[in-house]
C-alpha cells in the first residue's frame, strides 16, 4: 500500500489525483485543500469547485484535509502540484525537517522565483531533502484532456531510476502512458523554458501571423531551450524526445494552454494586468520570462525569444514592433 499525500487545488492537481484513482495499484490519498470550504463542497457534490469540474472525484479512494502539515507528516510520498511563484509562500511556515524521509513528486512547472532554483534544487537546499527523493512529472500532458481520458504522456525524471519507476507504475492507466528520464535538469528547465514560448506563439496568434510563422517560431524555441541547456549544463541531451519537444508543441498549439491564451491577450491589445484577471488563472509563463531572463544574465546563452517575451510583458514595449523584429532573427 503507497500512502499519498496531494497538496494542490487546481488543474492539474485535480487531473493527477483522478490519474491515481483510475490506476489499479493499492493506494492511500490524502488531499491537502485550502480551506473548508472546499472540503465541504467536494464531500457533498465530488467535484471540485473551480477547476476540472466534470471530473467526478473517487471519494471511496480520497481523505480530504485542510492540514498541510498532518497530510505532510501522514504520507510516505507527497505530491507537490501548486504554481511555481507560490511553493514557498504555501510551504515556508513548516519545520525545516518535515520532508525527511519523505519522497517527493513535483508536478511544480516553474522556478523558485527568490533563489533562481529549479523546484529539485529547491527541496535539496531548502528542505534538506536528497537529490534521489525527488521525481518531476513532465508531459506532454494537459490537465483537460485528462480530464476527458485522452490518451496521454507522462514522463517522470529522477537521478532515482527505481523511485521514478514507482511513480510510472502508481500514474499508468488506460489513458496515461509513463516512461522514466534521468534528465532531471533538463526537464525542468524545459519545462519551464516551454511556457514562456507558448506566451510567444500566443502572442504572434493574436497579432494575426498565420501557422507558418507559427512554426518556424516553435522550431526556434526548441533551438533555443537547447542552446540554454548546452550552455548552461555540461550534458547534451536530445531535445527531440516528447518531454522536451512534444511538451513544448502542445504547450505552443492547445486550445487548453493557460501560456498561449495569455499570449493570444496580449498581442490582442490586453494589458498584462487585464489579461491575468480576465484569465482568473495563473499563466506559469509569466513568472517564468522573469525568472529566467534573470538566470540567462548569468549564463550568457542567446535567447532572442525570451528577450522579445520580456520585453513585452514587462518593459511594456509594443509587441507588433517586437515580434517583427524577432521574426528576422530566428530564420
Amino acid at each position: 500500500m503507497q500512502n499519498i499525500g496531494i497538496i494542490g487545488n487546481g488543474s492539474w492537481a485535480t487531473a493527477l489525483i483522478k490519474i491515481l484513482c483510475d490506476n489499479k495499484t493499492p493506494k492511500s490519498i490524502e488531499w491537502c485543500l485550502r480551506n473548508e470550504e472546499d472540503v465541504n463542497f467536494i464531500t457533498t457534490y465530488r467535484h471540485n469547485p473551480r477547476y476540472l469540474r466534470d471530473v467526478e472525484l473517487n471519494l471511496d479512494k480520497i481523505k480530504l484535509s485542510t492540514n498541510l502539515e498532518e497530510t505532510i507528516q501522514n504520507n510516505d510520498i507527497i505530491l507537490l502540484a501548486v504554481p511555481s511563484a507560490f511553493v514557498h509562500q504555501v510551504l515556508q511556515h513548516l519545520p525545516p525537517t518535515i520532508f525527511k524521509n519523505k519522497l517527493l513528486l513535483s508536478a511544480v512547472k516553474g522556478v523558485n522565483a527568490s533563489t533562481h532554483q529549479i523546484i529539485s534544487h529547491y527541496f535539496e537546499t531548502e528542505w534538506q531533502l536528497p537529490a534521489n527523493h525527488f521525481v518531476a512529472i513532465t508531459g506532454p500532458c494537459h490537465a483537460e484532456e485528462v480530464a476527458m481520458e485522452k490518451l496521454s504522456y507522462l514522463t517522470l525524471a529522477s537521478t532515482n531510476t527505481e523511485f521514478a519507476n514507482q511513480i510510472c507504475q502508481l500514474l499508468d492507466c488506460h489513458y496515461i502512458l509513463t516512461k522514466s528520464s534521468t534528465d532531471i535538469y533538463g526537464l525542468e528547465y524545459a519545462s519551464v523554458l516551454k511556457n514562456v514560448y507558448a506566451i510567444a506563439c500566443g502572442i504572434c496568434h493574436g497579432l494575426g501571423y498565420g501557422d507558418n510563422f507559427q512554426s518556424v517560431m516553435v522550431s526556434a524555441s526548441i533551438r533555443e531551450i537547447e542552446t540554454f541547456l548546452d550552455c548552461s549544463h555540461q550534458t547534451h541531451r536530445d531535445v527531440k524526445e516528447n518531454a522536451y519537444l512534444g511538451d513544448l508543441l502542445v504547450t505552443a498549439y492547445s486550445q487548453f494552454s493557460r501560456n498561449r491564451t495569455f499570449g493570444n491577450m496580449i498581442g490582442k491589445g490586453y494589458s498584462v494586468k487585464s489579461a491575468q484577471m480576465e484569465m482568473n488563472m495563473i499563466a506559469e509563463g509569466f513568472y517564468a520570462t522573469k525568472t529566467m531572463r534573470e538566470i540567462n544574465n548569468n549564463v550568457g546563452a542567446n535567447m532572442p525569444i525570451l528577450d522579445a517575451v520580456y520585453d513585452i510583458i514587462y518593459n511594456q514595449k509594443s509587441a507588433k514592433v517586437c515580434m517583427l523584429d524577432l521574426s528576422k532573427k530566428i530564420i
